[in-house]
């Protein structure tokens, strides 16, 4: 007899990247009443690390976190309470993670069934793949000669399909990171995969739980309102019905806030355009989407809508791209920033020559950061302000050659007798090079990837999804008309006083949330936030176009930066390598506002 149909479930996210705190799951578990637990570990560069971990030890190369410091101490709970748990902990060794497991589980007494999902380690294919003729996807570069990992994003189906089987805890390896949430409700729901509004409602959760407590007030505009309970945090969950509507909330007692902006702050993180979010299940719009308060630190999320997916998968390669070099130190006096400046060129200028007479090439990228001079904001940092008594200075180098790093580390504590007064070290020793990991991204057909789920060592059957070989995504994007303002007499006011914003990378490129803090206030921020308005803010990082997208059901833009990081991740000699601060620099831009505003927007 087939089970009864639940009218809803409980999901807790549990981690948003590899080395998120293990205190989440033991709350979540203890106090989350939750049917199912997920955990997002992977991002490119881990894949990278965890490859190279691999090849030096093949026992290695998965999160050995989850197995040791999650699982071991939490398998019985986890068992007594019939808590499902699902995790892209398998890196790239998904088989050396689940006999650690077996083993946990062993040693526990327990008996869970493990189901694996592999295919998306591409690697073992790489012949194949360089016989396809891939480009990179913005650059149009043929794939690099040497490649540390090659990994398709899958999606949230063959995970369904483990649960389908039977399987209590579900491994994978590179998928969405929304995947490991939509893929409960997909097996308890029913859904299809051709119930594309469900999927992408789905989806959103999924999105909404991957990064752990950045939606209960984690990295949130408004910190003061959440900083007193930092401590003990609560992760997130999300009560799920059949219907896709969902409710974000978090276990009772813990801190943070979740409050439509705090949800619509991750909503906005690192989406792109937010009519066509891509994800191999299907393609999100989530333009239309609304929150409503539903009681304390509880938001209902509805309005997501979805088309068919596309026909292939997003690969993510990697593959080393030299050697970076950062050496800091601090100044303090009078003329602090213009001293440090100033050494900065002497040491750059030195070095330069020194390198001339080895016969090696100067250096790729250079950055000079005064922190604590607003290094970050370029061109529109505020010219009224007192210059600090106190920075540091962080010079940053790429070289395709370990020792013409060295060189400069060499330097730059060589010339400490010789050039300012007022300067000393941060850290004992001087700077050491460390390995680049470059992107490299592609598409690749759906059908070249050859998925394979198992649980309990057993092969589960899985037919994937195949949209017609000549389809092509049709966007539509909203359309707005521009509000007439409010009449009388402006003034300026910084963004933060009418928004809140969130901001992350995608590759080289940045993307910036903003939220209006009153559905009122949107129009008005249209007026001032143009693309040009950002782009020209931004001058002194964004390289290519500025995108803006609209988002009326939450009152919200959506900024994409292309060309901005500098190549982004590890590869970049950026302070901010992957546009963390992006959201709240914009935060300071002056918008236009009615001075009759003046006395209800927020102070700053």
């Amino acid at each position: 007899m087939a089970s009864e149909q639940k009218k809803s479930i409980r999901i807790g996210g549990a981690s948003g990247y590899w080395g998120d705190s293990n205190a989440a799951p033991a709350q979540l578990v203890d106090k989350g009443n939750i049917d199912y637990l997920v955990f997002d570990y992977l991002a490119e560069v881990t894949m990278a690390i965890l490859a190279k971990l691999k090849s030096r030890k093949e026992d290695q190369g998965y999160a050995h976190d989850f197995v040791f410091g999650v699982m071991k101490p939490l398998i019985k709970k986890i068992a007594e309470k019939k808590i499902k748990v699902i995790a892209n902990a398998g890196g790239v060794n998904l088989e050396a993670c689940r006999k650690a497991l077996e083993q946990v589980a062993k040693e526990a007494g327990v008996t869970l069934k493990i189901g694996t999902v592999e295919g998306d380690n591409l690697l073992e294919r790489e012949e194949e793949l360089r016989g396809l003729g891939i480009t990179e996807m913005q650059s149009g570069a043929a794939l690099p000669a040497k490649l540390m990992s090659v990994n398709a994003y899958l999606g949230a189906f063959p995970i369904a399909a483990a649960l389908d089987a039977g399987a209590d805890i579900v491994l994978t390896g590179r998928c969405v990171d929304s995947a490991v949430s939509l893929a409960p409700l997909i097996h308890e729901f029913k859904w299809k995969p051709t119930d594309f509004d469900l999927l992408a409602q789905g989806s959103l959760c999924g999105h909404l739980l991957e990064c752990g407590a950045q939606v209960t007030g984690g990295n949130f505009t408004d910190w003061r309102d959440v900083e007193a309970g930092w401590e003990d945090v609560g992760w997130p969950v999300a009560e799920c019905f059949a219907d896709g509507s969902f409710i974000v909330t978090k276990p009772e007692g813990t801190g943070g806030a979740v409050t439509p902006l705090t949800v619509a702050e991750q909503m906005l993180y690192e989406i792109g355009d937010p009519a066509a979010y891509i994800l191999p299940d299907v393609v999100c719009d989530f333009t239309g989407v609304t929150m409503v308060q539903d009681g304390k630190d509880r938001v209902r999320v509805d309005g997501a809508k979805g088309r068919m997916p596309t026909r292939t998968y997003k690969v993510s390669a990697t593959y080393p791209g030299g050697f970076r070099l950062v050496s800091s130190s601090v100044f303090a006096g009078y003329d602090a920033p213009a001293k440090a400046r100033r050494v900065a060129e002497a040491v750059l200028n030195r070095v330069g020559k020194m390198l001339k007479e080895a016969g090696l090439p100067p250096f790729g990228d250079v950055a000079i950061d005064v922190i604590g001079d607003e290094a970050l904001y370029g061109g529109s940092a505020d010219p009224r302000r007192t210059p600090p008594r106190e920075v540091v200075l962080r010079l940053a180098v790429q070289h395709a050659r370990p020792e013409a790093c060295e060189l400069l580390a060499k330097e730059s504590v060589g010339t400490a007798l010789a050039t300012s007064t007022g300067r000393c070290g941060i850290d004992a020793g001087r700077a050491s090079p460390s390995p680049m990991v470059r992107l490299f991204s592609f598409l690749i057909d759906k059908a070249f990837v050859k998925i394979n789920v198992r649980v309990d060592g057993a092969d589960v059957s899985f037919a994937p999804f195949l949209p017609p070989a000549d389809h092509k995504d049709k966007v539509v994007h909203p359309a707005v008309q521009d509000a007439a303002l409010p009449p009388g007499r402006r003034i300026e006011a910084p963004l933060i006083a009418l928004a809140v914003a969130r901001s992350g990378d995608k590759g080289d490129g940045s993307n910036v949330g903003v939220i209006a803090r009153k559905p009122e206030y949107w129009p008005v921020i249209r007026a001032s936030l143009t693309s040009d308005a950002v782009k020209a803010y931004f001058a002194h990082y964004v390289k290519g176009e500025v995108e803006r997208f609209d988002l009326p059901g939450t009152h919200a833009l959506n900024f994409l930066m292309h060309n901005s990081l500098g190549g982004g991740g590890t590869s970049s000699v950026r302070l901010d390598t992957q546009a963390k601060t992006f959201g709240q620099l914009l935060l300071s831009i002056p918008i236009s506002v009615p001075e009759a505003w003046s006395n209800e927007l927020a102070s700053y």
